[in-house]
């Protein structure tokens, strides 16, 4: 497994850089410094002076890629590219381009937390739920129950999720009055304003999420090791928990491993229509704002998030089945 880890680190290294290098050479392809501060200041009649300023103090005053007038290693490490992109390796975020935004370091630091304080009760419950589901209906395969079952998943795997956020607010904040319909408070105070938005996006993954779990646990049903079972006299009930479960654990740990960056980065759609100050908020308005520095540190913690979980989740197989080996 030492072997298959330090070759999966070289990987990510590589494909981190490539990540970076994409973004950066993207960005700056469709927008100059100039222009980056000419957006910053408001507008195109912005001096010269205040231009020169504004890129000084971030660190756009100097080459992209290459600096031809520095001494030695300096022509790479006096760049923009090495201070504003390779840096990230370091976790050094730096500034943000707009005046308002602050330290990035700061900001990813803080407002992860809200991210999590959402996500990781909505993952938790989203596997919980939707492997319930789906055990419940093939126990009840063939019925009238598992019949519109599938039904309700379809309905609603099929449903957007913003949907569901706009019928909710209506529904619970504004004729129910159970939950606020935006805003965060910290501490426990929290939870009030958590309850709604843990509670939407759970319904809005659940048919998804228990269909696909319900077609994994009857490819297993149809196998030799389940009839054999069956032939020695086991119930059904034994059969489905004790066998078919564990052996459709290497699909359900993908499927919901691959959730697992987002219980980080956040949602971007469901923070901004709660109003909570989470990492998907931030991306979104760093994204209006056009602010370089945040979404490149926000596609750099994205790539990393990913590449950290698919190692997870190979190394989860070992443990969910002893057969696997990394080599």
């Amino acid at each position: 497994m030492f072997n298959y880890l330090t070759r999966r680190v070289i990987n990510a290294v590589l494909v981190l850089l490539g990540v970076n290098l994409l973004t950066f050479m993207l960005f700056f392809t469709l927008n100059t410094p100039d222009d980056m501060a000419r957006l910053n200041l408001g507008g195109k009649r912005v001096s010269q002076e205040s231009i020169e300023k504004w890129k000084a103090e971030r660190g756009y005053d100097k080459p992209l890629y290459f600096a031809a007038d520095r001494p030695g290693g300096e022509k790479l490490t006096e760049t923009i590219f090495w201070e504003r992109s390779v840096s990230l390796f370091a976790l050094k975020f730096g500034r943000a381009d707009s005046e308002s935004a602050g330290d990035i370091g700061h900001e990813v630091a803080s407002r992860m937390v809200v991210s999590l304080q959402m996500a990781l009760p909505l993952f938790i419950l989203q596997v919980i739920a939707s492997t319930a589901l789906a055990v419940l209906l093939v126990m009840f395969r063939r019925s009238r129950f598992d019949f519109w079952g599938v039904v309700a998943c379809v309905l609603m795997l099929s449903i957007s999720s913003l949907f569901y956020i706009i019928v909710g607010q209506f529904l619970f904040s504004r004729v129910l009055k159970l939950a606020p319909i935006s805003g965060y408070a910290p501490g426990l105070d929290a939870v009030k304003f958590l309850v709604l938005p843990i509670g939407l996006s759970l319904l809005a993954r659940l048919g998804g999420e228990a269909r696909l779990y319900r077609a994994m646990f009857l490819e297993e049903m149809a196998k030799d090791y389940v009839r054999t079972a069956r032939a020695k006299g086991l119930s059904e009930q034994l059969v489905l928990y004790r066998h078919v479960l564990r052996n459709a654990l290497i699909p359900i740990v993908t499927s919901a491993g691959s959730y697992l960056p987002y219980v980080f980065l956040g949602s971007l759609v469901f923070e901004s229509f709660f109003g909570l100050p989470g990492l998907g908020a931030y991306v979104i308005e760093a994204i209006g704002r056009q602010d370089f520095a945040v979404v490149r540190s926000m596609v750099f913690v994205g790539s990393l998030l990913y590449i950290a979980t698919y190692v997870l989740i190979d190394v989860a197989y070992t443990w969910v089945d002893p057969r696997v080996r990394l080599a």
